[in-house]
């Protein structure tokens, strides 16, 4: 990923759905267990829906019962950017795809695993790639 993507808002809202523009490009949220993958247990890889930036891996991912798409790490973290969101009235750790700047979601340091971390993403923000 060297070519960082720009496009217009209307450019976006012509290639994404209305939900997908409002979370990837607006910071919006899914509601909870209305996604496509937050029960998905296939065997692939999580790309961002918006660039196809390859993740989150399938073998990070966990059911955290909260509802959406869990993860315990990155595929690489040079494909996403962590920013401070201190929007409703809570500090977070907001996702974000390095390479065309969609909201994918927020981190939490409550997940299992070594890094004990939760990447908690809307399904609308990824494309499934099986394996």
């Amino acid at each position: 990923m060297t070519d960082k993507v720009k496009k217009t808002k209307a450019d976006w809202k012509k290639e994404l759905t209305p939900e997908q523009f409002h979370v990837l490009r607006e910071a919006g949220t899914e509601a909870a267990f209305t996604g496509e993958y937050w029960n998905m247990h296939e065997a692939g890889m999580y790309t961002c829906r918006a660039c196809g930036a390859k993740l989150f891996s399938s073998d990070t991912k966990f059911d955290s019962a909260t509802g959406w798409p869990s993860f315990t790490d990155p595929a690489n973290l040079e494909h996403i950017e962590l920013l401070e969101d201190n929007s409703l009235g809570m500090k977070r750790t907001e996702v974000r795809c390095k390479n065309c700047g969609s909201h994918l979601g927020h981190v939490f340091p409550d997940g299992p695993g070594k890094s004990g971390q939760r990447y908690c993403i809307n399904s609308a923000c990824l494309r499934f790639e099986p394996k």
